[in-house]
């Protein structure tokens, strides 16, 4: 949202917030579910006890890329001047593709077919903290949400039509607001938004009641932000037992997911994803994590870094793409659960550090600063020992003062008045193994009642 819409968001009154989120949450609804979603997601359901074999789907996914997609097109084009005889069919004849080369040219990764319908943008910073766009048919955005809704709904007992809380990195409330409205209510999705940024003690008690007394039956939202909720829960005493909560985009650490089981009463399941949709997963009752074939064709070479290769979406294929994520390995034996979708032991990527507002709530999830089609490469966050925040950016051409001031400013309405400075340089440097973290923190918050051995300055 641009800033100077997000400034007249902020002043309006609460009735008038729910209604921009109602006419937000009805367009999406509409580009998202149809007359189709049910029966698509009764198809997932049925298939997932069957043997899933992607060899001719597979095949017949990197025919039509070699000859539909221009950046593939080229590729296998060039092989062919230079007498190469290699099947197009045969996957191991792909080169692994980076995100670097997405992100440059993302117009060449859509299929010439594509084009002829209405396609929209969703973008995403990733593991790699550089912005990346991705172009989505209404018909691949409908089955992506049908087998979320088989998965990652129907699996846990719920569906899209009870009333949910999702608590997320969306700016509906004002960086240091200290009044509630800290959420607001999306009727068409029955989905109350509750903000991550405004989870201090008293204001996730504050949000707590709003959860309740909307009766929302599940919850969905970072690890780091539903465990915060739940030690309000235990410590103030707050009962609201839910269905299930649903955890993303955050690995769930075992601390995170006995705090948020006891506090709401309630199994804790982790899910795997990422916009690009060429990977996905969902964790069973039995406490496995499966992933979703009907994505994408998954490999875990050396190193243990996730590729994986569209079979899904149609409109905008990654073949053999390097997501950035570590993870496996593959569990040879079934599922006690009964359905025949691989098993991956676990994932080990988007372990990005936490970073902690002046008064130490910790705060997850920073790449929504990146997303707003900012001319950098990548970049990395940093909070150091006394709390400064550095972010370190590779820029692109056009990078000016200008988008360095949206950077902090972004930083700002999400930690507070932290002093944070961007500093230019020509590579983020790598930790072990080769692994990017897109944020660091050095900070360490001391329990109450301690000393602290470091300060904001």
């Amino acid at each position: 949202m641009r800033r100077s819409l997000l400034e007249l968001y902020w002043r309006l009154p609460p009735a008038l917030r729910d209604a921009a989120a109602g006419w937000q949450g009805m367009r999406l609804r509409r580009r998202r579910y149809g007359p189709e979603t049910d029966e698509l997601a009764d198809a997932y359901l049925e298939a997932e006890r069957r043997p899933f074999d992607d060899e001719k789907q597979l095949a017949e996914a990197l025919w039509r890329a070699a000859r539909s997609v221009p950046y593939y097109r080229e590729l296998w084009s060039r092989r062919r001047r230079r007498g190469s005889r290699q099947s197009v069919e045969r996957l191991e004849n792909w080169p692994l593709l980076d995100k670097e080369s997405v992100r440059q040219q993302p117009q060449a990764f859509v299929a010439d077919d594509a084009w002829r319908r209405p396609l929209w943008v969703e973008r995403t910073s990733g593991t790699s903290g550089a912005p990346l766009r991705v172009y989505r048919s209404r018909r691949t955005l409908r089955a992506r949400y049908a087998l979320y809704e088989a998965r990652h709904r129907r699996w846990y007992g719920v569906s899209r039509e009870d009333r949910w809380a999702m608590v997320g990195g969306q700016l509906v409330a004002r960086q240091g607001a200290v009044e509630p409205p800290f959420w607001v209510w999306n009727r068409p999705m029955r989905q109350l938004y509750v903000s991550s940024y405004h989870l201090a003690p008293g204001q996730a008690a504050l949000s707590l009641a709003a959860i309740a007394s909307r009766h929302c039956c599940y919850l969905w939202g970072y690890p780091s932000s539903l465990a915060a909720l739940a030690n309000t829960a235990l410590a103030e005493g707050v009962e609201l037992p839910l269905a299930v909560t649903i955890a993303n985009a955050e690995p769930l650490l075992p601390a995170q997911r006995l705090s948020i089981e006891t506090a709401f009463r309630a199994p804790c399941r982790e899910t795997y994803g990422m916009v690009e949709l060429a990977a996905g997963g969902g964790e069973c009752e039995a406490g496995r994590l499966h992933l979703f074939p009907e994505l994408g064709h998954v490999e875990l070479p050396g190193g243990g870094e996730i590729v994986a290769t569209s079979l899904l979406d149609a409109d905008m294929p990654l073949i053999r793409y390097r997501t950035g994520d570590r993870g496996g390995p593959l569990e040879p034996e079934p599922c006690p659960c009964g359905r025949t979708l691989p098993v991956i032991r676990g994932i080990e990527g988007r372990s990005d550090d936490l970073l902690y507002t002046r008064d130490g709530r910790p705060v997850g999830r920073l790449d929504p600063v990146f997303k707003d089609d900012l001319p950098i490469r990548e970049s990395q966050i940093v909070q150091e020992a006394d709390g400064r925040v550095r972010v370190l950016v590779v820029p692109a051409p056009g990078f000016d003062r200008r988008a360095e001031l949206a950077i902090v400013r972004a930083l700002q309405d999400r930690l507070g008045d932290l002093e944070i400075s961007v500093e230019i340089v020509n590579a983020i440097p790598r930790g072990p193994n080769g692994k990017f973290r897109a944020s660091i923190s050095r900070f360490r918050p001391q329990p109450e009642g301690e000393e602290a051995a470091c300060s904001f300055q």
